[in-house]
C-alpha cells in the first residue's frame, strides 16, 4: 500500500482538523486509505506517456480536491437540514400565535419584514447581475441600427488617422504608416488620389474648411499642405459583403504586393507639398486647421505645439508646457480656441480669441496617456485615454469631469457626431462603441471574423452630411470601413 508524502498528510489533517470545528462528518480512514490503491490499480493498466511519479503525484491531488468537494458536499446536507428545521419551528410559532399574544405577533411581524425585505434585495441582485448580462448581449439587438456600409482597402500598413472633406465632392481621407495618404469614393469604395510626398508615416489627415486642401502630419517631423482635384466615379451597385470576406482574410498579415492589385496604383498620386512646415524636431503626431483656414497647428513629440500662418508657412507661435510626447491636437469647429493631448496624463486648452492675451488651461483628471481631446459644438471637451475611460469636460467649469465612461479597454482617436453629439469609441481590442454625452452606451459596432475590424482601432470620425455612411473608422488591420448609423433608431433604443 504507498505511503503518502509528509507534505500531503500534513495538509490533510489540518484540513480535517478545520472541518472538526464547524460539523463531526468525517470519512472513515479506511476509505481515504483504499481509493489511491484502487486508483493506482486502474493507472497501472492504462496507457500514458506521463512517468509513474507524475501520475501518481496528480492522482494524489485529484484525490485530494475530491475529498473536500465530498465534505462540502456533505455540508450542504447537513445545513438543509438545519434549515428545514429551523423553518418549521417558525411555522410552528406562526400558527401558534392568537390575537392575545402581542409579543409573538410583533415577532412575526418583524421576521415577515425582515423576510420582504431580503426577497427584495435577491431580487434586485438578479436584476443588476441580469441586466450585465443582457448589456454584453446589446450588439445583437444594435445590428438593426449600425450596419457595415462599404470598405475601403488598399494601404500597405496600418491607418493611423481619417477624416471627411467639409466642401463637395464629399471624399474620404486616411493617413498611413505605409507613407502614404489616401482619398476615398465614399459610395463606390475606389481610390481617387494618393499623397506620397512624405517620407515617414503619415500620421493624421485633415481637410480645409472651405477649399479643396489637405493637412497632414509625419513622421518626417514635418506636416504638408497639399491640394487635391477629385473627379467621383459613378455609383455602384453595393458589393456583397459577407460574400466577399469567406475566406477571412486578415489584411495585417497579407503580402504588399497582395495591397497593390486593387487599383490604388491606378489612381492619380500627388507627391509634391504646396507649402512644408518645418520647425518640429520629433514626429509630427497630428494636425489641424484653425477656424478660417488661414492657420494650423501642429503636435509633435518634440513635447511642444506650433501655430504657422499658411499663406507665408512662418511659425507664429509655440505652445509649450506638456512634459511629456503629444499625442493629438484639435481645432474649435467656430473658435479659435486649440486643445492639445500628451503622455504627461493631462491635456491642455489653448485660447486665441484675444490676440493679446493667450491663455491656456490644464485638464487634469486621467491616469495614463491621453491619446485624444475633441471639442463638441457647445462648450464641452471630451477626452480618451489609455486609462480605458472617457470623461466630458464642461469649459466653463473644468475641475471635475461632468460625466465618465470607463471601458474594458483603452480608447484611441475618438469623435462627437455634431448634431446628435454621439461619442464613437474606437478601442485597442478592436471594438467601436457608442455613447451619449451623459456616458450612457448606445450600441457596440457589429463584429465577427465576416466583418468589422481585425486589428486595433485607431480613429474614428463622423459624416453626418451623407445619411448612407455617416461613421468610418479605420485600424491596423490597414483598411477603414464606412458605417451606417440610425441615429433615430439608436436614441430611440436609449
Amino acid at each position: 500500500m504507498p505511503v503518502e508524502s509528509g507534505n500531503s498528510a500534513a495538509a490533510r489533517q489540518a484540513k480535517q482538523k478545520r472541518k472538526s470545528h464547524s460539523l463531526s462528518i468525517r470519512r472513515t480512514n479506511s476509505t481515504e486509505q483504499e481509493r489511491p490503491t484502487v486508483h493506482r490499480d486502474m493507472l497501472e493498466g492504462q496507457d500514458s506517456k506521463l512517468p509513474m511519479a507524475l501520475r501518481s503525484n496528480l492522482l494524489d491531488l485529484f484525490g485530494q480536491i475530491e475529498r473536500e468537494f465530498e465534505n462540502l458536499y456533505l455540508e450542504n446536507i447537513e445545513l438543509r437540514r438545519e434549515i428545514e428545521s429551523l423553518n418549521e419551528r417558525l411555522a410552528g410559532e406562526g400558527q401558534t400565535v392568537d390575537g392575545g399574544d402581542l409579543s409573538k405577533g410583533a415577532l412575526k411581524t418583524k421576521a415577515s419584514h425582515s423576510t420582504s425585505q431580503l426577497s427584495q434585495k435577491l431580487k434586485t441582485t438578479y436584476k443588476a447581475s441580469t441586466s450585465k448580462i443582457v448589456s454584453s448581449f446589446k450588439a445583437t439587438t444594435s445590428r438593426a441600427v449600425c450596419q457595415l456600409v462599404k470598405e475601403y482597402v488598399g494601404h500597405r500598413d496600418g491607418i493611423w488617422d481619417l477624416s471627411v472633406t467639409r466642401t463637395q465632392p464629399l471624399v474620404l481621407g486616411t493617413a498611413s504608416a505605409d507613407h502614404c495618404a489616401m482619398l476615398w469614393s465614399i459610395e463606390t469604395g475606389k481610390c481617387l488620389l494618393k499623397y506620397a510626398g512624405h517620407a515617414g508615416s503619415v500620421n493624421s489627415i485633415k481637410f480645409h474648411p472651405t477649399e479643396q486642401m489637405a493637412l497632414t502630419a509625419s513622421g518626417d517631423q514635418t506636416a504638408h499642405i497639399w491640394r487635391y482635384m477629385v473627379q467621383l466615379p459613378l455609383p455602384q451597385p453595393p458589393a456583397d459583403i459577407s460574400a466577399s470576406l469567406d475566406d477571412d482574410v486578415d489584411f495585417s498579415d497579407k503580402d504588399e504586393a497582395d495591397g497593390e492589385a486593387d487599383g490604388p496604383n491606378e489612381c492619380p498620386t500627388v507627391r509634391v507639398a504646396s507649402t512644408t512646415l518645418r520647425s518640429h524636431q520629433g514626429v509630427v503626431i497630428a494636425a489641424d486647421w484653425l477656424v478660417g483656414g488661414k492657420q494650423v497647428v501642429t503636435a509633435s513629440w518634440d513635447r511642444a505645439a506650433n501655430l504657422y500662418d499658411v499663406e507665408t508657412s512662418e511659425l507664429v507661435h509655440t505652445l509649450t508646457g506638456h512634459d511629456q510626447e503629444l499625442t493629438h491636437c484639435c481645432t474649435h469647429p467656430t473658435q479659435r480656441l486649440v486643445v492639445t493631448s500628451s503622455r504627461d496624463t493631462t491635456f491642455r486648452l489653448w485660447d486665441f480669441r484675444d490676440p493679446s492675451i493667450h491663455s491656456v488651461n490644464v485638464f487634469q483628471g486621467h491616469t495614463d496617456t491621453v491619446t485624444s481631446a475633441v471639442f463638441t459644438v457647445g462648450d464641452n471637451v471630451v477626452s480618451g485615454s489609455d486609462d480605458r475611460t472617457v470623461k466630458v469636460w464642461d469649459l466653463k467649469n473644468m475641475r471635475s469631469p461632468i460625466a465618465t465612461i470607463r471601458t474594458d479597454s483603452a480608447v484611441n482617436r475618438i469623435s462627437v457626431s455634431a448634431n446628435q453629439r454621439i461619442i464613437a469609441l474606437p478601442h485597442d481590442n478592436r471594438q467601436v462603441r457608442l455613447f451619449d454625452m451623459t456616458g450612457v452606451r448606445l450600441a457596440r459596432l457589429p463584429r465577427s471574423n465576416r466583418q468589422g475590424h481585425r486589428r486595433m482601432v485607431c480613429c474614428s470620425a463622423w459624416n453626418e452630411e451623407n445619411q448612407a455612411c455617416n461613421l468610418f473608422t479605420c485600424g491596423f488591420d490597414r483598411q477603414a470601413i464606412g458605417w451606417n448609423i440610425n441615429i433615430p433608431a439608436l436614441l430611440q433604443e436609449k
